[in-house]
């Protein structure tokens, strides 16, 4: 398949309706610019979706750091966010991308090692999807979190501007355990929440509320894309934010976190390590005009 091919396929998929196109570049053929990443994603003037996937050899990637994982990872999952943006990952696309390398046979493994912007994860079959281990998770200012619990400023409209917690898990976020007195659902999203001290390249920001042990429910907005219906470093950054709050996280410590497309687990994994959990569906498949 050649770029000067009018028509690539495609396929489309989601992890608890975080939504994604896929579009498999075994040569590594494929341009994705910014432009053609925007038509793609959008839902009125092209497929749809949170983020373009392209499917292609982590052997073929231009990306010095991407190639040297070659070795480990024969598969890179090139994910951009909908407004064109390249990202580090995305945790629910890995199920969904681990989801499509299985269907089409480039993997047949039970466990295998895929590539990103963020390393190497590894992902295993479940009985009801896949588990991705994230890798390493870290507070950026964990001496503010110490002292105050809390390192930044979140602010949507109508309410004054909440504690957040920041944490890295390969991509940003802030993390807002919600007080009793504010509705989850009431959140106006529509427009990014904004941060104090503000964030250079941006923050996904995540805003939970706690149902009881080892259970949240969260909404969430990612940078580069609005609010989306799940995020799954977004949910594995909540339930480590909220064990942080309420002490260090125990290995194999587990959290239920229903978002508004469904329900994924977190699991604190040994040596600073957190797992994701959850579905992925491919639910469509065609041709598309890349030229157009």
């Amino acid at each position: 398949m050649s770029e000067r091919d009018v028509r690539w396929p495609f396929t489309k998929g989601h992890g608890t309706q975080n939504d994604f196109v896929l579009l498999p570049d075994p040569q590594g053929h494929l341009d994705l610019t910014p432009e053609r990443v925007r038509v793609l994603a959008d839902r009125r003037n092209g497929l749809g979706g949170d983020g373009v996937i392209r499917v292609v050899p982590t052997a073929c990637s231009d990306e010095p750091e991407v190639l040297a994982l070659a070795q480990s990872a024969p598969w890179f999952m090139d994910y951009r966010n909908a407004d064109g943006s390249p990202a580090q990952m995305c945790g629910n696309g890995t199920r969904v991308f681990a989801a499509y390398l299985r269907r089409e046979g480039f993997v047949d493994a039970d466990e295998f090692d895929i590539a990103t912007r963020a390393g190497v994860k590894h992902v295993r079959v479940t009985d009801d999807g896949f588990a991705t281990n994230l890798g390493p998770w870290r507070v950026p200012h964990r001496d503010l979190m110490c002292e105050r619990g809390f390192d930044t400023l979140v602010s949507v409209p109508g309410l004054d501007p909440l504690p957040a917690l920041s944490l890295d898990l390969g991509n940003p976020h802030a993390v807002v355990a919600l007080p009793e007195s504010v509705d989850l659902d009431s959140l106006d999203l529509t427009r990014p929440p904004e941060l104090n001290p503000a964030v250079a390249q941006g923050s996904n920001v995540e805003f939970a509320q706690p149902l009881g042990p080892g259970h949240l429910r969260m909404r969430v907005h990612e940078r580069g894309v609005g609010e989306t219906r799940s995020c799954g470093t977004g949910a594995a950054a909540a339930a480590l934010a909220l064990m942080l709050w309420s002490g260090e996280p125990s290995e194999h410590e587990r959290w239920r976190v229903d978002v508004p497309g469904g329900t994924l687990h977190v699991a604190a994994l040994p040596g600073g390590e957190v797992e994701l959990s959850g579905p992925a569906a491919l639910v469509a498949d065609g041709q598309v005009d890349l030229q157009g």
